[in-house]
């Protein structure tokens, strides 16, 4: 073994090294550097130092010479009275043991400040073999001390959340067996006791899931990705009752990347099933004769067309629209109404063929999608049926009522090869039906095409309208009720239309949806209203929020997302001055979907809003999970809140929702002081309407801002020569 050899003593080196070494000043040295205070003190009441190193005034804020012998303070003073009874009988114990003690406390610095310390120590004896002394250790344990704190605070929680979160929370192993489960969990799959259920649930995939390989997908899905979101089944309660989960869990893994366990959460979601299928039949079906509605029409349309393609057959589409309906309906009630129709639905589905259908189309209009016909004379021979089935006599509560229908009819291929062109060529054909006497039919041809054309017409002016620059934003100021100040706007598009005036929305966005042209009109509007609110901004104007409303179409196309993005660096607008309207009814119809497009839209740091909130069918489960900021309450809920109880009831109850969910909450249709009072006193966030200012061009709006930041009316925000209303503040609008 080689040893290492001392130099020899010539080398200067060797001096060095070979120089006595001195215990005294190495023990002094190690003593005074330590991050700590060593000590000897006596066995007495006070615990007197006789001695402390030069840690002492780091540890405790005293100089040792103050520290020794009780000079200015003992050290038994220092530590807190709620720990002193505890520390020695803790010493006294190991002391009696012939033990060395180790025990934690607080003291009390010079400072003030109070720090936890551990002290190791252990007894000597004197020279008659009695106790007399201690020598020890005291250590600053402050920061471990806080960070165990937070660590045990940190399991407290946790324990916490898993015993009261209302979420199933559990964990598995791969082969599927309980690990671990919370009481939220347990109810939901019906067991007393979290216990209970992994007693009883041992085999995952056949004992709960109703479809075994369902679980085989979620082990895949969490051997191959490491997680699942969203993950939806139907399980087994313990009751045998079939429910729908889902599942949010990741896979836990060992060092060597082999899965340990499974952990996650669990939501029942069959009420929102349920919801869903209503949602979904409503949706497509009418709620009053259960038929297939306008949405569902078209799609069994284009089917039918796409299998006469194949087979070289004809389709027809049959237009049916009862003569004199409206007659019965005004004199004789709704209810009469409604019977008529139900009965009337019967009679026509009585009149087709298994492979056709029948839908309503709205009001008293039905359509037949007639499939497989050969020829013309097929057609003729079922809508003459038709007409004599529905011409039969209606007796309703002993009252007899004579029937009659008007019907027009197109064909595939020759009248058009899409859904929308075939529906429009029947309407036609139905009219001139009605213009010839009623109670008959008519055959589509291009004699019809007047109001055809005149639709055509209207769609072919649109789609010029961009490039010609016929459209305008006009803006609807949006009032806040605690300052009446604007502090935002929403952006409504109007038509300048060469020959026809102002064309309002409504006669043309529903043209501009079935012909795709809402995209890019779409998208003119975003464009346009950020620049001319980063313009206002630029102009020194007090900054607003412009909001923009989406079209279903527009918000299911992919690029949305990189449109506004692009509409928001192209203005130089920040995106917390734009805000994004949606439909509660479009919000709700696939809200799954629309949640995770909502979040892409968040992430650009736009607000977004529910428009026309209280009209549709929202689950509260969704809605609070949405990133919205605003509700707006439609202004049909609104119009009344003065004189109607339950519209009343209704905006009362919005705004409450709205402030619980964390969300603003505006009131749209505001346009009376009797509107505002209300509003106000159940403290609504925001308010819109006539009462205010009608949508004025971009103009006007900029001269109310001017207005507003020039000291004007703040209570009704310089309310203009649009307004339905003189402003009720005492002063003069824009002042």
């Amino acid at each position: 073994m080689n040893r290492w050899t001392p130099p020899l003593p010539d080398d200067p080196a060797a001096t060095d090294t070979a120089a006595p070494l001195d215990i005294t000043r190495l023990l002094t040295t190690i003593t005074d550097n330590l991050v700590g205070m060593i000590y000897r003190c006596r066995i007495d009441a006070t615990w007197t130092m006789e001695y402390v190193s030069e840690g002492c005034y780091k540890l405790t804020g005293y100089r040792p010479d103050e520290l020794v012998f009780n000079n200015r303070v003992s050290y038994d003073q220092m530590t807190l009275p709620k720990d002193r009874e505890r520390v020695n009988r803790a010493i006294h114990a190991a002391l009696e043991a012939n033990e060395a003690f180790d025990v934690e406390y607080r003291i009390r610095r010079a400072d003030g400040q109070v720090r936890w310390v551990l002290e190791r120590g252990v007894g000597l004896h004197n020279a008659h073999g009695q106790l007399a002394w201690i020598e020890g250790f005291i250590q600053d344990i402050s920061e471990r001390m806080a960070a165990n704190e937070a660590l045990h605070e940190a399991v407290r929680r946790y324990r916490s959340l898993f015993e009261h979160a209302t979420e199933g929370i559990f964990q598995t192993t791969p082969e599927g067996r309980y690990l671990n489960a919370n009481p939220a969990l347990a109810r939901i799959y019906g067991h007393a006791s979290p216990d209970e259920l992994i007693a009883h649930l041992h085999d995952i995939p056949r004992q709960l899931y109703v479809q075994p390989e369902r679980r085989a997908e979620f082990v895949r899905l969490m051997q191959e990705q490491g997680a699942v979101r969203n993950f939806e089944s139907q399980v087994y309660r313990c009751d045998g009752r079939v429910i729908w989960i889902s599942e949010n869990a990741r896979a836990v893994k060992n060092a060597d990347g082999s899965v340990q366990f499974f952990e996650g959460t669990v939501v029942d979601i069959t009420e929102r099933k349920q919801h869903d299928a209503v949602l979904e039949h409503q949706a497509r079906h009418d709620s009053l004769t259960g038929l297939p509605n306008r949405s569902l029409l078209r799609d069994r349309i284009e089917q039918a067309i796409g299998k006469a393609r194949r087979d070289g057959h004809l389709v027809a589409v049959v237009f049916v629209d009862l003569d004199h309906f409206k007659l019965i309906n005004d004199s004789l009630g709704h209810h009469v109404g409604d019977r008529l129709l139900l009965e009337v639905a019967d009679r026509l589905i009585a009149c087709v063929r298994g492979h056709d259908s029948v839908g309503r189309q709205g009001g008293d209009e039905f359509v037949l999608v007639l499939t497989e016909m050969h020829d013309d004379n097929e057609i003729v021979s079922i809508v003459s049926r038709l007409l004599e089935v529905i011409s039969q006599p209606w007796v309703d509560n002993g009252q007899e009522y004579g029937l009659s229908c008007s019907v027009g009819v197109s064909c595939f291929p020759q009248d058009g090869d899409d859904p929308d062109a075939l529906l429009r060529c029947a309407d036609a054909a139905m009219y001139k039906a009605k213009a010839t006497g009623r109670g008959t039919y008519h055959f589509y041809t291009p004699e019809l095409n007047q109001a055809v054309s005149e639709r055509l017409e209207l769609e072919n002016s649109l789609r010029h309208a961009l490039e010609r620059g016929e459209f305008r934003v006009h803006y609807q100021p949006r009032i806040e009720v605690v300052s009446g100040r604007i502090i935002g706007a929403e952006a409504l598009i109007r038509w300048d239309c060469p020959g026809k005036g102002l064309v309002q929305p409504d006669s043309f966005i529903s043209i501009a949806e079935e012909t795709g042209l809402i995209i890019q009109i779409g998208q003119w509007i975003l464009q346009e209203a950020c620049r001319q609110n980063s313009a206002w901004q630029r102009a020194g104007l007090a900054p607003i929020v412009v909001s923009v409303n989406l079209s279903p179409i527009q918000f299911r196309h992919a690029g949305l997302v990189s449109s506004v993005a692009d509409a928001l660096v192209q203005a130089r607008l920040d995106p917390s001055y734009l805000e994004l309207e949606l439909t509660e009814s479009f919000v709700m119809h696939d809200a799954e979907r629309i949640n995770v497009a909502m979040q892409s839209l968040k992430r650009l740091g736009v607000d977004i809003a529910v428009d026309d909130f209280g009209t549709g069918y929202s689950s509260l489960s969704y809605l609070k999970r949405f990133p919205v900021d605003r509700l707006k309450i439609d202004k049909s809920f609104v119009r009344d809140i003065d004189s109607d109880p339950d519209d009343a009831a209704i905006v009362r109850a919005i705004i409450t929702l709205g402030h619980a969910l964390g969300l603003k909450v505006v009131a749209e249709g505001v346009e009376t002081p009797a509107h505002l009072e209300f509003l106000q006193q159940h403290d609504c966030d925001e308010l819109q309407g006539y009462y205010f200012s009608r949508p004025v061009p971009a103009a006007d709006m900029e001269a109310l801002l001017h207005g507003q930041a020039d000291g004007g009316c703040r209570c009704r925000a310089g309310l203009d020569a649009h307004a339905a209303a003189p402003c009720n503040c005492g002063g003069h609008p824009g002042e």
